[in-house]
């Protein structure tokens, strides 16, 4: 079993009670053959951390992407909360590796199980809300989420933007869309870009987002919306 004050270093954070953070890591399976173990399992921690993922995702979607339908949120959030997502994030900091697992799931490979692992984050999360707050919790979930959301949010449902934008652009004004990088701001950790969108001098969207990628589609969905008066549905 890995040192639990190196996950939390990993995750940032230092638990006033370490006992929750002990708890989030505790498979059913564990305490079928220890069943005199102290601690539950994680699966009330998890119903918990799913719900605060799920609050969380959703007003960072509608903080950061205004131009963005009902329905293209529906579809980034749940991509972004996910079992695949989620055990992705989760082997990142190699969160199996501290699982408290049954000698049977662990022969069966439960360390590297998808459905393991995304349980155990969701668990691990609502522990973090339970210690530290929503404030806590959120700079979890984008310390592992970030990269996915940017992901994700470069390949809105099955649109490409840039792509639409250009051949708007080229069809009706014979040029090329040119984007501007206008800085980045942010620790090195956690840097946001911002970049623009210009045709013919005219600058018709900005965007930001953790890569220049991820800022070039916001731009492009706003110049998009800007100039067809609507973005796909």
């Amino acid at each position: 079993m890995a040192d639990l004050e190196t996950l939390q270093k990993t995750l940032h954070v230092s638990f006033h009670d370490p006992v929750l953070l002990e708890q989030a890591l505790v498979h059913r399976s564990y305490l079928n053959e220890n069943p005199h173990f102290s601690l539950a399992s994680n699966e009330r921690l998890e119903f918990l951390g799913d719900a605060v993922l799920g609050l969380l995702v959703a007003e960072r979607l509608y903080r950061d992407f205004p131009e963005l339908s009902e329905g293209e949120m529906t579809r980034l959030r749940a991509a972004l909360v996910q079992r695949d997502t989620l055990a992705r994030a989760a082997r990142s900091i190699g969160l199996g590796d501290y699982l408290y697992l049954g000698r049977g799931e662990e022969a069966s490979g439960g360390r590297k199980k998808p459905t393991n692992l995304a349980a155990a984050l969701e668990a691990v999360l609502g522990a973090v809300y339970l210690d530290g707050g929503m404030v806590a919790a959120e700079k979890v979930v984008w310390l592992l989420l970030e990269v996915e959301i940017d992901r994700v949010a470069g390949q809105p449902g099955e649109v490409d933007y840039k792509s639409r934008l250009q051949e708007l652009v080229q069809a009706r004004y014979q040029v090329t869309p040119d984007y501007r990088a206008l800085g980045a701001t942010g620790p090195d950790h956690a840097r946001r870009f911002t970049v623009e969108v210009v045709v013919g001098g005219e600058v018709l969207g900005r965007g930001s987002g953790k890569s220049k990628r991820a800022a070039e589609t916001q731009a492009a969905r706003i110049a998009l919306e800007r100039l067809s008066g609507q973005c796909d549905r």
